[in-house]
């Protein structure tokens, strides 16, 4: 079994509007069957229903409008994603592993924005519902709780994809052998 931690980083405005996010950054990290860390992946995604980027967004992310310019539109970036993936998993299964239901839920929305598959997201589970009950905590917590929590550092820039992808992969590591796998793995 691979486990990929991911973590998107989409379009977003300071205020809630009628606006479907779209991603603009997919960062992971693969954790081979023994716990060891195998690759990470970072690609910017050129967004097209709100191609511009609030200034909100940018503030929030540190991603400029000059880095998604020049990025991939969703489908390039997500056939790399995939092939990165398949190139990690080398021939084994593979779950995808995100703080929170909504990494696959962006993906999700994503894919049907384009047209595209969903199913190669059935396999999947949200690290921070999971560490919520291992810890016996009352509701989940965010990301940089959680490090906290542990007596990690968050390294990076939080709200980037790869460094929080990178950061959780740290808290995956540490709980490996208490994460619940979907029921098809």
């Amino acid at each position: 079994m691979v486990y990929v931690i991911v973590d998107l980083e989409a379009t977003c405005w300071e205020t809630r509007e009628n606006r479907a996010n779209e991603t603009i950054e997919i960062g992971a990290v693969c954790i081979g069957n023994e716990g060891k860390w195998v690759d990470e992946f970072d690609t910017f995604v050129k967004p097209v229903t709100h191609p511009v980027l609030s200034e909100f967004c940018t503030q929030l992310t540190s991603i400029t409008q000059e880095m998604v310019d020049d990025a991939p539109l969703f489908p390039e970036a997500l056939d790399d994603f995939q092939q990165w993936i398949n190139n990690c998993a080398n021939g084994d299964q593979y779950v995808l592993c995100s703080w929170g239901y909504y990494d696959r839920v962006q993906f999700k929305n994503d894919c049907l924005l384009h047209n595209l598959p969903t199913q190669w997201l059935a396999s999947h589970i949200s690290l921070k519902h999971q560490y919520a009950d291992i810890k016996n905590m009352r509701r989940p917590i965010g990301m940089k709780k959680a490090l906290q929590k542990e007596g990690l550092f968050l390294s990076g820039t939080h709200h980037r994809g790869i460094d929080d992808a990178k950061n959780i992969a740290d808290i995956f590591l540490i709980y490996q052998d208490f994460w619940t796998m979907p029921p098809n793995n």
